[in-house]
């Protein structure tokens, strides 16, 4: 498998198949994948909603300027970053670091401290900007991996927030929507799918020193 190859091909897709349905086990790779991503500290400080009821993707698209992905799309993905990240978070963290590698929580505790002076030295206007940062990094694990399955995806910031959090209603789980990604299988109706990808050059771009 070719990597450049796959991401040379893959693009924002506008127009999605709604009779093509990424099967549950390419669904389930996609998903770990995500759940691999790379994240500070490693305390992945958000949720993936994983929405596929046809009847709340029609409120959600109410809501996403009635852009069609949002329903025509196999499944939506909702980054919902936590913005009640805490102390108490670090210690669930803890917790699962330590049944993970069988090893005692007494022995994480210089780990643990530092963590939770970074959190607790933040505003919460810092820690909801760093939550975000955290979720974004986990959206693009997710459009790189969509990409080596073979599944099209589009990453949306074309959306009320609000309106999701309500209709989702997860501000009482201490959640905030972030970035969201559609993801199946693109219509051949889709011109974008054709047209060159436009990136900078090497020597544009990358700086070395």
């Amino acid at each position: 498998m070719d990597i450049l190859s796959k991401l040379n091909t893959r693009y924002a897709t506008k127009i999605f198949d709604p009779k093509k349905k990424v099967s549950e086990a390419d669904m389930d790779k996609l998903l770990e994948a995500i759940r691999l991503s790379a994240s500070s500290f490693g305390l992945q400080p958000y949720k993936v909603l994983v929405v596929e009821d046809p009847a709340i993707r029609a409120e959600l698209r109410k809501a996403a300027w009635d852009q069609p992905q949002i329903t025509d799309a196999s499944a939506l993905l909702v980054f919902a970053a936590n913005f009640e990240t805490s102390a108490e978070t670090v210690d669930e963290f803890v917790d699962l670091v330590s049944h993970t590698r069988n090893i005692p929580k007494d022995a994480l505790s210089g780990y643990s401290d530092m963590m939770k002076g970074t959190i607790q030295s933040q505003n919460p206007e810092q820690i909801d900007t760093w939550v975000s940062k955290q979720a974004y990094i986990a959206l693009g694990f997710g459009l790189v991996s969509a990409a080596v399955l073979d599944i099209d995806a589009c990453p949306m910031e074309g959306f009320s927030p609000a309106d999701f959090d309500r209709i989702l209603d997860i501000n009482k789980l201490g959640l905030k929507s972030k970035v969201i990604m559609a993801v199946g299988y693109r219509s051949d109706e889709d011109k974008y799918q054709h047209l060159a990808k436009v990136r900078q050059k090497k020597e544009d771009l990358f700086i070395k020193f």
